[in-house]
């Protein structure tokens, strides 16, 4: 793979296909932004662990109060009837380990299906007040790549991007492969000459 400018439209000539972990970098983007979402849904949920009063009441409170709740407590396996819930629910009955893992669990799943059903919120965490986000560019492994034509200037790239974020999680909600490349082609237009280099890449890091 000579990786010049325009290096990218044979990828795989010279064997950086041979490593599954190099892919386009609408893949990596994709990947990168439920990446994000996670880290989002987990940093913003309940700290406390279920095993804690604590964290039982608040899992329970949330699982209670928001829409939803009753069917991710079945989802997850739940089988108690509601005066068991309700005593769950004001700590005056200690729910079983196994039902303790399925209450966490229909937690983080009630909340994941909130967030991504709003995705303002994310929207709004990468656009950062209008400051973007930083996008960490790993570039394509070589490895595998014929020797005499391995670059040994490409190098992690680090931009800071924005205006691209509304644009990426819709597309990222939506499974939009095309319109991930569109925006990853813009991003990378800011690469100078040796944009095309990184096309493909190993990884894309989001600082958010």
């Amino acid at each position: 793979m000579n990786v010049s400018t325009d290096g990218w439209k044979n990828f795989g000539k010279h064997g950086a296909h041979l490593d599954p972990g190099n892919v386009h970098g609408k893949i990596a983007l994709g990947r990168a932004l439920e990446d994000a979402l996670e880290r989002m849904i987990i940093e913003g949920g309940i700290k406390s662990p279920v095993t804690t009063r604590r964290g039982l009441l608040a899992r329970m409170r949330y699982l209670t109060t928001t829409t939803g709740g009753p069917a991710a407590l079945t989802d997850a396996g739940i089988t108690a009837v509601p005066r068991t819930v309700r005593a769950w629910t004001h700590g005056t009955q200690q729910p079983r380990p196994h039902n303790l893992e399925a209450i966490d669990t229909a937690y983080w799943n009630l909340r994941a299906h909130n967030v991504l059903a709003n995705p303002g919120g994310f929207k709004q965490h990468l656009n950062n007040n209008g400051h973007g986000t930083r996008v960490e560019i790993h570039p394509v492994n070589q490895d595998l790549v014929d020797q005499p034509r391995r670059r040994d200037n490409l190098r992690l790239r680090t931009i800071q991007v924005r205006y691209v974020w509304d644009e990426a999680v819709d597309a990222m909600v939506d499974g939009d492969e095309a319109k991930l490349e569109e925006i990853w082609d813009d991003v990378i237009a800011d690469l100078d000459s040796d944009w095309g280099a990184y096309t493909y890449v190993s990884h894309i890091g989001l600082g958010a």
